[in-house]
């Protein structure tokens, strides 16, 4: 009897020991999932206009297809914030419009990510508004399978550009305006000036 008590004892440490060996390698595999892999960009440091950094933006592998989009920043105007992945990584503060002539922040890092000739918020790099808290900080993660990291990390890179205004994502009702969203409102969600951005390489 003694010996089989014994037995029984073992038997269920040996049970236990491997359910927690089984939860250790799923917990593993969910940090995997979400760790940085080989080939992943490097995280991007957003800065505003007077090169001060403002923010810190990540993007790994989520699955396959998707890719996970995480953003922190600070110092900030409270209130919504257009939020978007642009064509170019170049973030030149001091970049002149061609057609004005006039200085306009980040001009340099063309327009919204569009790999699919689509119109705003169709754009691939069209991401949810940000919103900043009373205190200047924000933060978001967001899920997308419209771009790959191939895209974002091509000769030329890209950039994330944080705008000074709301991003309506052209969303007009007729109620409002018979005619629907005008151009300006299809190329940007009327999200105003780019006053933050960020290379991605």
């Amino acid at each position: 009897m003694p010996k089989a008590r014994t037995f029984g004892r073992t038997h269920l440490a040996l049970c236990l020991a491997l359910a927690a060996g089984v939860a250790a390698i799923g917990v593993s595999a969910v940090a995997d999932a979400t760790a940085a892999r080989p080939g992943d960009p490097r995280p991007v440091v957003i800065r505003d206009t007077s090169g001060v950094a403002v923010g810190r933006l990540s993007i790994l592998r989520e699955g396959f297809g998707t890719a996970r989009v995480s953003v922190s920043v600070k110092g900030l105007t409270p209130g919504f914030h257009g939020f978007h992945i642009h064509t170019t990584g170049l973030c030149d503060p001091k970049a002149v419009d061609p057609a004005t002539g006039q200085v306009s922040p980040f001009f340099t890092a063309g327009g919204h990510l569009d790999l699919a000739g689509a119109v705003h918020a169709g754009h691939s790099g069209d991401l949810p508004p940000l919103l900043v808290g009373k205190d200047g900080s924000g933060a978001a993660s967001v899920v997308t399978d419209r771009f790959g990291l191939r895209e974002l990390t091509d000769a030329d890179g890209s950039a994330v550009i944080v705008h000074a205004l709301p991003d309506n994502l052209a969303n007009i009702p007729a109620r409002y305006a018979p005619n629907g969203p005008d151009e300006a409102t299809h190329r940007t969600g009327d999200a105003g000036g780019r006053t933050a951005c960020g290379v991605i390489r």
